[in-house]
């Protein structure tokens, strides 16, 4: 059987697809063992805390090895594949790649000098033994030997005899011994080279007392009720590991919720004319296969109050204790997705037009509902809109992204009965709520914020006086 050369296999490392992430998990393997692949070509799927990511390869050659299952976590930077890049006809070594795992790992890894990371592979067990720990017969053996060396060879016969019948222990202690009645013959040494300590007579002398004790409780431990506990009833009950996207998202608010002084304001506007500008736009030619709903206005009502109170588009520097004022917003769109709640956001959103923001908005959202949002499109954002109204609620206080300083909340939109000039008529009225960071966003800041979007809402000529 042809042997593969270290020269000829190349190892392809897990890569650092984001930013800050460590690593990912392998959710499926495009080849298998044997298998020929090309520079580029897609070998595997990955989700890392952020998104699912395809990984090609960057050589030519034949995979030997694959040595992670799918459904593994792999650290970035830990090998994932291996490819023999010779190039000659080397179909046979591929069973011979499976078969090395078998072996036990200790005995495989020295002749081939490199470490096993196959699934299943270990640290080889340690030969190290755990020095026994001295007892009275140690202590015994080493006085006899330092009492035959003062002693000389020709006296080391008696003096064994004397110093084992006398325990090892200081005055003090061989003085508490006597005052609490305690035969030091019969205790426990626990010093070192075997020397009674204090600790040992007063083990010994206090036996006595819960000797009598120790039935009572014994069958306390037996009632009680761990074993039900730990029991798993798999019929009423689903587990689901906490990982990926779900995992960065709990890490993350709760970072957020206990970094950031979080305040949430919240406001009731009527958007009746909202609702008719988002039907006249969707009949207008240059937003023809574009989406257009009412999140896109209020996109555009967000962009234009933070141009006119810039002073909340800013993140907080703890290191450097400075507020840093951002001149572009990144505005990023909460999605729900199969893999969790995930928010891409729109790279310098303040300088797309309408239809610009509206194609940007459906090509986010696309992406995500399709799992396959980059994780560079989920940094760098600066405010963030949650559109919780889709599911039919009111409003709610959301939770900031990390390293935002606000985040605005977007309910459903009903048809409630409102005051409009003068008499009570039925009104599309919705209600919006905004969090922010105090540190950076006072409250005067956060409702001119607030007050704005919803008069730009109220109002959509706004949006040509005030952009």
């Amino acid at each position: 059987m042809t042997t593969m050369t270290e020269a000829s296999v190349r190892e392809f490392k897990m890569p650092d697809v984001g930013e800050g992430l460590t690593e990912a998990e392998i959710l499926k393997w495009y080849v298998q063992v044997g298998d020929t692949v090309t520079d580029g070509q897609v070998v595997c799927e990955v989700e890392t805390a952020k998104a699912a990511v395809e990984l090609p390869i960057p050589y030519d050659g034949v995979v030997r090895e694959l040595r992670f299952a799918e459904g593994t976590t792999v650290d970035v930077g830990t090998a994932i594949i291996a490819v023999d890049v010779s190039g000659g006809a080397a179909p046979e070594p591929a069973p011979a790649a499976p078969a090395e795992p078998v072996p036990a790992p200790a005995e495989e890894a020295e002749p081939q000098g490199r470490t096993p990371v196959l699934v299943g592979y270990g640290v080889a067990v340690s030969s190290t033994k755990r020095r026994p720990r001295k007892g009275p017969e140690v202590a015994v053996a080493a006085a006899q030997a330092v009492q035959a060396e003062l002693n000389g060879h020709g006296a080391a016969a008696p003096a064994p005899a004397a110093v084992k019948e006398r325990p090892l222990a200081k005055p003090p202690v061989r003085k508490l011994a006597k005052d609490l009645g305690v035969d030091l013959a019969q205790v426990t040494p626990s010093g070192p080279d075997g020397i009674i300590t204090r600790e040992d007579v007063h083990a010994a002398v206090a036996p006595a007392e819960p000797v009598v004790e120790a039935p009572a409780p014994a069958p306390a431990p037996a009632a009680v009720p761990a074993p039900a506990v730990a029991g798993y009833d798999s019929a009423r009950e689903t587990r689901i590991p906490v990982k990926g996207v779900r995992k960065a998202t709990a890490q993350a608010m709760i970072g957020s919720a206990f970094t950031a002084p979080h305040v949430t304001e919240f406001v009731t506007v009527d958007v009746t004319r909202t609702m008719k500008l988002v039907e006249e736009l969707k009949q207008d030619k240059e937003f023809q296969g574009l989406r257009v709903n009412p999140l896109l206005l209020i996109a555009k009502a967000l962009l234009v109050a933070i141009k006119r109170n810039p002073e909340v588009n800013a993140s907080w520097d703890e290191a450097a204790q400075e507020i840093v004022l951002k001149h572009y917003v990144n505005l990023g769109i909460a999605a729900a997705t199969p893999r969790g709640l995930i928010v891409p956001n729109i790279k310098d959103a303040q300088d797309k037009t309408l239809p610009q923001l509206s194609a940007a908005l459906g090509e986010l959202v696309t992406t995500a509902r399709e799992g396959k949002t980059s994780p560079a499109a989920m940094q760098g954002g600066t405010v963030t809109i949650t559109n919780v109204g889709v599911f039919g609620v009111d409003t709610g206080t959301p939770i900031l992204n990390p390293g935002e300083s606000a985040i605005l909340a977007v309910g459903a939109i009903k048809l409630q009965p409102w005051v409009h000039k003068g008499k009570v008529k039925p009104r599309q009225v919705t209600t919006l709520a905004l969090s922010f960071d105090h540190r950076l966003v006072d409250g005067e800041l956060g409702s001119k914020v607030l007050a704005d979007v919803a008069a730009i809402l109220e109002q959509p000529k706004r949006l040509i006086t005030w952009a």
